[in-house]
This record gives structure tokens, C-alpha cells and sequence, in this order.
């Protein structure tokens, strides 16, 4: 058993939290014959498959977090066929389309979605605290003091 006090090697054990969790969304993909297709692509084409096309803004607003981590995702998602970045009103906006591709995945992905949400509950479930509660209460709690100005109240 782990003895480790709590909040020591916070970081490292999130992570490793997030690996599991992507990584087996990852290998429902490839059994789904989506190999390559990244767990974090799923909230991009879901708000645009639901919303119609959005600008990169307007995604990481929505999906909650930043700029530069939407502008990456879809720049790798445009690199895999799946969405295409037009120009908006204004031209430093770029807004985001699905790719006859990605249209043509949508029920596989809606038959994934549906069964990781209910898995995600089933999880939930099973824990003293659902883990989806506690990350938006600790978002929330970064967001109101970030954890830099904490570590810098105990030093």
C-alpha cells in the first residue's frame, strides 16, 4: 500500500490518471477501427457536429480550455482529415468545419460517446467522491486562487 501523504506527487499522479483514462479511450477507438483518433478531438467535433462551425475562440471557451490547446488539437485534427479552418468576419478568425470524413464517423463516435459517458458514471459511481464533481470544484478553486499564489502563501 501507498503511504505517500496526500497532495505529495499531486502533479505526477494526475497524470497518470489522465493516461489511463485517455489511453483506454484511445484503444476503444482502434477497436472501433478508428486507430489514431485522440480522445481529446471528441469535445471539437461533438460542439461542431451539434453547434455547426465555430471559431477557435468560441471552442475553448465552450470546452474550457485555452487558446493555444484548441489551436493545436485542430491543427492536428486538419492534418488528419478531419475538420477543415476557413476564414471567418474577420480574417485573424479562424473558424472550424467538419470534413465529409469526420461527418462520416459521426455514428460510430455517437455509439462512443454515449457508452464513455455512461462509463464515466459508472466510475463516478464507485468513487467516495465523483471524480467529475471534485475536477470542477478544484478548477473552480484554481481558478479563484491559482496555485501559484498558494505554494507562495506557504513559502
Amino acid at each position: 500500500m501507498d503511504h505517500t501523504p496526500a497532495g505529495q506527487y499531486l502533479g505526477t499522479r494526475l497524470r497518470h490518471l489522465l493516461d489511463l483514462l485517455e489511453g483506454d479511450v484511445a484503444r476503444v477507438y482502434t477497436d472501433l477501427g478508428l486507430p489514431g483518433f485522440r480522445p481529446r478531438y471528441t469535445p471539437v467535433i461533438h460542439l461542431v457536429h451539434t453547434r455547426g462551425p465555430l471559431s477557435i475562440r468560441d471552442l475553448a471557451d465552450t470546452i474550457g480550455i485555452t487558446h493555444s490547446a484548441v489551436s493545436q488539437t485542430v491543427n492536428q485534427m486538419r492534418r488528419d482529415g478531419l475538420v477543415d479552418l476557413k476564414p471567418g468576419d474577420d480574417a485573424r478568425r479562424r473558424i472550424v468545419h467538419l470534413t465529409d470524413h469526420a461527418r462520416a464517423i459521426l455514428p460510430t463516435l455517437d455509439t462512443e460517446w454515449t457508452a464513455t459517458t455512461a462509463a464515466a458514471h459508472d466510475l463516478d459511481a464507485e468513487l467516495p467522491y465523483p471524480l467529475t464533481t471534485l475536477v470542477d470544484a478544484a478548477l473552480k478553486a484554481l481558478e479563484d486562487k491559482p496555485m501559484r499564489n498558494r505554494i507562495h502563501d506557504r513559502m
